[in-house]
């Protein structure tokens, strides 16, 4: 009974954790981007995840770095090395690791901007995001369900 109470509580105190994370990022805005590339190394190397918010272009500042997306292409993460105040604002963009700045500029209404990053972290999230992860989890909670609700068959007395 004791291995059966101690998976619950763990199982409750992850179901909590997932959900209060949902609604902080839901009420703060903030969603998550993983670097697949070394190009914001050694600030932010590849494999990290970054904590992101919406802000508008004119609230960035050079040196902050930003998600922008990019019409039919993945987003760039970037440091921000230079800034046009035209309408909308155009932003040169160039990674850390980079010698020069992108080849392209960004003219944008609204950015990412990186809030935090843990290195390695990014690898976890998609490890965990791999469907037979989903599915063993959910297959892992069902069965916790199960166990926690099954009642044995009281002893029949024979007299």
């Amino acid at each position: 009974m004791a291995v059966r109470d101690h998976l619950l509580t763990v199982a409750a105190v992850a179901g909590a954790m997932c959900l209060t994370l949902v609604a902080a990022a839901l009420v703060a805005d903030v969603s998550l981007v993983i670097f697949r590339s070394g190009s914001m190394s050694p600030a932010i190397p590849s494999g990290s995840l970054a904590v992101v918010r919406e802000v508008a272009s004119e609230d960035v500042e050079v040196g902050d770095v930003v998600t922008v997306e990019r019409p039919g292409r993945l987003p760039v993460t970037h440091r921000v090395v230079a800034i046009e105040p035209t309408d909308p604002v155009t932003m040169t963009l160039q990674g850390d690791a980079n010698p020069t700045p992108d080849a392209e500029t960004y003219a944008v209404e609204t950015v990412r901007r990186v809030l935090w990053s843990a290195p390695e972290l990014g690898r976890v999230v998609a490890r965990l995001r791999q469907p037979y992860v989903l599915g063993a989890t959910a297959l892992g909670v069902a069965v916790l369900v199960a166990w926690s609700t099954y009642r044995a068959p009281a002893a029949v007395e024979q007299s």
